[in-house]
């Protein structure tokens, strides 16, 4: 035999002893354990980093849910200035729908807890004698908006944007 032939005969042997698991090299396990070794070093950090921001996101929420428990309502005041008589619609308590007043002598003024995340809105129209009325929207004593009804059936409407949970807390 030649030496050629005598390094390539256990080069071949190898091969297949490895494929078949009975003998593996000291280079080949040392790998596998650093590739091993590697791949959980990589989940623990992963790991820690998601029980780690999770942690910050649950800091950062636990405020809000506090204060979305304490004030689940914002105080709303509608207010109907002006003379005579107009059907009133304004979003109520309940939140859903609207409560509606109808021939209602003017003045007028109501407050209502509306549900946070609901719009607050207050709907005038006047009756077939006309006259001129005004609404105005306040949501815990802040004014929000203002709008005036002129005429025979003259119709306005006051809205905001719905109120959150935090706005409420003072």
């Amino acid at each position: 035999m030649s030496t050629t032939e005598q390094l390539e005969e256990p080069a071949e042997q190898e091969g297949p002893e490895e494929a078949e698991g009975t003998e593996v090299s000291p280079v080949a396990r040392r790998r596998r354990g650093i590739a091993i070794g590697a791949v959980l070093l990589l989940a623990c950090g992963a790991f820690a980093t998601y029980r780690l921001v999770d942690s910050r996101d649950t800091a950062a929420a636990s405020p809000q849910d506090a204060s979305a428990r304490t004030v689940a309502a914002a105080d709303v005041t509608y207010e109907v200035l002006g003379k005579g008589t107009a059907d009133i619609s304004y979003r109520g308590s309940g939140g859903e729908g609207a409560d509606v007043v109808a021939n209602v002598a003017l003045p007028w003024k109501k407050t209502v807890s509306v549900p946070a995340g609901a719009a607050p809105i207050v709907q005038v129209t006047l009756g077939e004698k006309g006259g001129t009325a005004s609404c105005t929207l306040a949501v815990h004593g802040r004014h929000v908006q203002r709008a005036t009804a002129s005429g025979a059936f003259g119709r306005t409407t006051c809205g905001g944007g719905a109120p959150s949970a935090g706005e409420g807390a003072r």
